[in-house]
């Protein structure tokens, strides 16, 4: 990437948006703009977890502004992150749409464990190198993260249904600060967090740090009130419940640091935090200044090349995890590149390198049973945390692994979509030419595309000297019959 690049960072988070631009230079993003909204949008879930339309109306609007900022950004030089509220909200396809729509760029749905591991590149490129264990705290609006890692590298990550909107919304929903509502919300956190003691002990890590909103808000107050800046005590937790208890009500709080979006949700946020530091043995915590939209940013960097792309080395993990044949797996992604590229001959690189991981994991599913071994891999995929992926690119996986064999009219929404269509064709047709798990004879093969049809074509006797795969050609012919897409091929 050259220097001077400007790369940009949307974080849809469940209290806020945030819009974070930064300049690449020699390795490293300095911030150039920072914009935050309070949108509240994990208020707007109902008991059936839907979003109201108010709450998305809201997240509309914010990312309108957004999308003027973004107006002369290409499309790799953003990444859009949603995390727990969308994460929950059964209607978030209704949202997505419209969302991606207006902001004039995708939205990623991550899962927690990915939320997490952007959290502490993010919290990482900040900090001074070091080889120190490190625990990462980020207390979000709907949902905790917690990661241990060395330098860059995470070497364990969760995710937790706890947060300071949610907290907040439970324990002090008439804005009242009692003694009775602080304890039952932080004993109500440590059962939810309960299950991190095992990873997260003491002796795990050396040096603990907080990242974004909440701890942000605590670590502001605590140093106005004269508090070591940037760290965070028990001694300063406990001066600040002794002062929201005094307060006794949100509208009351005088507090130098409490900025007015983060009053309605500071009850919340505080017996999170309270509930950490008692569970984890936590002394003292240091603010960090790295938070998810940073990790997001540094994340464009390595998805740039193949080789720092961490969904490659996830891909990579799966066929071992899976014992998938890695010989013929990559010989099927060789061959469908290669006809990838004769439609296409200068394709992006992510939609190449989205067909080659595909196809290194059309035979996942055969670990489970080799009977319908393709819904079993698309089940694998549409349902696994895997570093470095968002929901939406997992589902794009597991679409293309389920219809690289059988009928193809069962992928009809998909097949709406021509990068999708390209890529099944050229991944059933290679799966097709390597049936006998060897290397297909490919001299005088040629795929082409006009319109809505594929034209395959073959040298002469080419039929004849390979029969088997002359007949699984013309088989797909039927198969792609009834779609919006025509196969024909010619084979003299």
């Amino acid at each position: 990437m050259q220097n001077g690049t400007l790369l940009a960072a949307v974080d849809l988070g469940s209290n806020s948006f945030r819009l974070e631009i930064g300049r690449y230079a020699h390795g490293h993003i300095q911030r150039v703009e920072y914009l935050k909204e309070t949108v509240r949008q994990g208020n707007g879930l109902d008991r059936e977890h839907n979003l109201s339309f108010e709450a998305m109306q809201r997240g509309w609007d914010c990312l309108a502004r957004f999308a003027e900022r973004l107006a002369d950004f290409p499309r790799a030089r953003v990444r859009a992150v949603a995390t727990q509220t969308l994460r929950e909200a059964r209607n978030r396809e209704e949202f997505l749409q419209r969302g991606c729509e207006v902001l004039g760029h995708p939205i990623d749905v991550v899962s927690g464990l990915e939320e997490a591991r952007l959290i502490y590149q993010g919290v990482a490129h900040l900090l001074p190198q070091s080889n120190e264990r490190r625990l990462v705290v980020d207390i979000g609006g709907r949902s905790t993260e917690l990661i241990l890692g060395e330098q860059f590298t995470p070497q364990a990550v969760a995710s937790f249904r706890v947060g300071s909107v949610a907290w907040s919304s439970r324990y002090f929903a008439d804005g009242q600060f009692t003694q009775q509502a602080f304890a039952a919300a932080e004993i109500a956190a440590k059962a939810v967090l309960d299950e991190a003691l095992v990873t997260y002990r003491p002796d795990t890590w050396e040096v603990a740090y907080g990242s974004s909103g909440t701890i942000g808000a605590v670590g502001d107050m605590v140093a106005a009130a004269g508090y070591p800046e940037g760290m965070i005590s028990r001694a300063g937790l406990d001066w600040l419940s002794e002062r929201l208890l005094r307060a006794q009500s949100v509208d009351k709080i005088r507090l130098e640091g409490l900025k007015e979006d983060r009053r309605a949700v500071i009850g919340g946020g505080l017996s999170v935090l309270r509930a950490l530091f008692d569970l984890l043995g936590i002394d003292e915590m240091r603010v960090a200044q790295g938070a998810l939209r940073q990790g997001a940013l540094y994340d464009l960097l390595d998805r740039e090349q193949p080789e720092t792309d961490l969904r490659t080395t996830t891909v990579q993990g799966l066929v071992q995890s899976f014992a998938v044949d890695p010989i013929h797996a990559e010989r099927v992604s060789r061959i469908a590149c290669a006809l990838f590229q004769q439609v296409t001959p200068s394709p992006t690189g992510t939609a190449l390198r989205k067909l080659n991981w595909a196809a290194q994991l059309h035979e996942i599913g055969c670990r489970i049973s080799h009977s319908d071994y393709h819904r079993h891999g698309a089940y694998i995929l549409e349902n696994t945390d895997v570093a470095g992926f968002a929901q939406h690119e997992l589902h794009r996986l597991g679409s293309l692994v389920l219809g690289h064999r059988g009928k193809v009219r069962k992928l009809e929404t998909d097949l709406t979509e021509p990068s999708f269509a390209l890529q099944l064709m050229c991944l059933r047709l290679a799966v097709a030419l390597c049936h006998a798990r060897r290397d297909p004879d490919l001299e005088g093969l040629s795929l082409s595309l006009n319109g809505n049809q594929f034209a395959l074509k073959t040298r002469a006797g080419w039929a004849s000297s390979y029969p088997q795969s002359a007949h699984l050609l013309r088989e797909e012919m039927l198969a792609w019959q009834r779609t919006p897409w025509d196969l024909v091929a010619d084979l003299p």
